[in-house]
């Protein structure tokens, strides 16, 4: 937890950015009737869906520069997170020397899953530029891309049926746009002393 709130410390710096990464699964449910609005302006749907699949969406976002990425993919697999850590290095990020990427540590968030997609020599360039701190288990509240998801949902998703993966690109590509227009970013505030204040709990005890 230390380690994560010590990250968010830091200054900005665009040669080190700080990007937190998240990934959350989406189910798709077409409708089983067609809806309609009426003539007041009232919607109406019928309470029968039809399960449609499920997909993923991949988050990245960087808090000081009020910047995010997210994507869909069909899988959320160790090939899906490699593609999406090459892309953010390739494409988002080509002239970091370092990315400080902050992420929840679940199996697929591995410098061997690069190895899996990727040959050596790739890989190993790849995990070069990454500098990776994990929340610990049970913090992902410490994750900010967490918080960016939640956002997405409220915002973008809601409580809306998303019939099908095209359908989810389409909405979660022009949010990303919109917000990075705008510049909206996320002002971390919980410091490491407001942890061993707060928290005091979770710290051991010493006799």
């Amino acid at each position: 937890m230390e380690d994560v709130l010590k990250v968010y410390s830091l200054p900005y710096n665009e040669k080190r950015p700080v990007v937190c990464m998240d990934e959350e699964p989406v189910q798709f449910l077409a409708e089983n009737r067609k809806s309609f609005t009426s003539s007041s302006g009232v919607k109406y749907e019928d309470n029968e869906y039809i399960r449609n699949g499920t997909a993923s969406i991949f988050i990245f976002t960087e808090p000081l520069a009020g910047w995010r990425y997210a994507e869909a993919h069909e899988k959320r697999t160790k090939i899906d997170w490699a593609k999406q850590i090459r892309h953010l290095v390739d494409d988002e990020y080509p002239e970091a020397e370092k990315i400080v990427l902050v992420m929840d540590n679940l199996n697929t968030h591995r410098i061997s899953s690069l190895y899996e997609a990727f040959p050596p020599a790739e890989a190993s360039r790849i995990a070069d530029k990454l500098e990776i701190h994990y929340t610990p288990k049970h913090g992902s509240w410490l994750n900010i891309a967490e918080c960016e998801l939640s956002v997405l949902g409220r915002q973008c998703l809601g409580s809306r049926r998303i019939p099908d993966f095209k359908s989810l690109q389409k909405e979660i590509s022009p949010w990303a746009a919109d917000c990075n227009a705008k510049q909206k970013g996320i002002d971390w505030q919980f410091t490491t002393e407001d942890a061993r204040i707060k928290l005091k709990k979770l710290y051991p005890v010493l006799s």
